[in-house]
């Protein structure tokens, strides 16, 4: 018997493990998987740290949450600055004074901010009823063409005449010269993996691999005061009430005897025709100088019941639906559902730190 059993060894399961070990509690980490780390799981592959879930780069403007992770991890100066590759047409993420230079050829940003202001109205709509509408209300017609509607359409699978305006909230529009996608205090790649960094947290807490709480979920509750579950929250409940939808990605992993494939960490492909959402080339987020490299281009496919799942997909549907799972997560007495599948939505890491940090503030025995 422990006190506390946490189903997942992610971000959410290993930070919460690791304070309530601080603590004085035992805890038993189960892991369906073959390894820990959850998505941020990097395995190294001729002496790179390969991202295998997609890329993660830290950032956060909480400094609690900086200072927790460089307890586990001593941290690179990697700052996110991707680049959009339109067939072959090659502009900077986010949308800054470098994309309006090459789009339009402005140089000020009273020019640029003039032409995003002339294409907006051309097609304004008052009541924006679908992303495309809202997109174009934002930033206007070129900038939608090239650099959002067919990598959005690859992202969700859909048309964007057929998605939620709300999807597109706000879009990034800066008239600087700056490329740095987050531009957060804090960012950076913890060096040697996130992995490394994973184990850390979980050292001396006894992690138990490719075991499936669901499968003998009776016996595992016997075996622990509390339960911290971490899985899909519709799987905890045997899709009673119908499956929750998620945006799978599929990775195609290659190692090239080439000291330098694209020049960048990551590469976003744009235009509809080209099949992959991206590229990452991995070495890049270490400055790595191997003489060879490992690319991974990402596919966004749809997802089924017994796959990986990867991104919410928080349409009003599946909102409702969330919250009819919730209502019966709140009467479990025993279990405690955290992290990016257990809340149904998309966290950055940092989110995830500070919410398992939070959790384990709250939770008494």
């Amino acid at each position: 018997m422990v006190d506390l059993l946490i189903v997942g060894s992610g971000l959410f399961g290993a930070v919460f493990a690791r304070e309530m070990t601080d603590r004085g509690y035992s805890c038993l980490v189960l892991e369906k998987r073959d390894h820990i780390g959850g998505n941020v799981y990097t395995k190294e592959i001729e002496g790179i740290q390969v991202h295998r879930y997609g890329a993660h780069i830290f950032h956060t403007n909480d400094e609690k949450v900086w200072k927790y992770a460089g307890r586990f991890a001593r941290f690179n100066r990697y700052t996110n600055s991707p680049i959009a590759n339109y067939h072959g047409e090659i502009y900077s993420m986010p949308f800054n004074m470098h994309t309006f230079n090459k789009m339009w050829g402005v140089v000020t940003p009273e020019e640029a901010q003039a032409e995003i202001q002339r294409q907006r109205q051309s097609r304004f709509v008052e009541h924006p009823a679908n992303l495309e509408e809202q997109a174009i209300n934002l930033v206007g017609v070129d900038i939608y063409e090239k650099l959002i509607k067919g990598y959005t359409e690859k992202q969700w699978g859909r048309p964007c005449d057929q998605l939620p305006a709300f999807i597109i909230r706000r879009l990034p529009v800066r008239l600087t010269y700056d490329n740095n996608y987050f531009n957060a205090l804090y960012q950076g790649i913890p060096m040697g993996g996130y992995t490394k960094m994973v184990e850390r947290m979980l050292e001396g807490i006894p992690v138990q691999l490719n075991t499936d709480y669901l499968q003998q979920r009776d016996y595992w509750n016997s075996q622990a005061r509390k339960v911290i579950y971490t899985g899909p929250i519709d799987a905890y409940f045997g899709y009673s009430l119908g499956a929750l939808e998620y945006r799978e990605v599929r990775f195609e992993t290659q190692v090239l005897d080439m000291p330098n494939y694209q020049g960048n960490a990551v590469v976003n492909y744009t235009d509809r025709e080209t099949p992959y959402t991206r590229i990452i080339e991995h070495k890049h987020f270490e400055f790595g100088t191997q003489p060879k490299t490992v690319i991974s281009r990402e596919y966004s496919v749809e997802w089924k019941p017994g796959r990986e799942p990867y991104y919410p997909v928080n349409d009003e549907k599946n909102t409702a639906l969330y919250q009819k799972y919730r209502q019966l997560a709140d009467k479990e007495e025993q279990v405690l559902f955290g992290g990016r599948l257990g809340e149904y939505r998309y966290y950055d890491m940092d989110q995830v730190i500070a919410a398992a940090l939070e959790a384990a503030e709250k939770t008494q025995l």
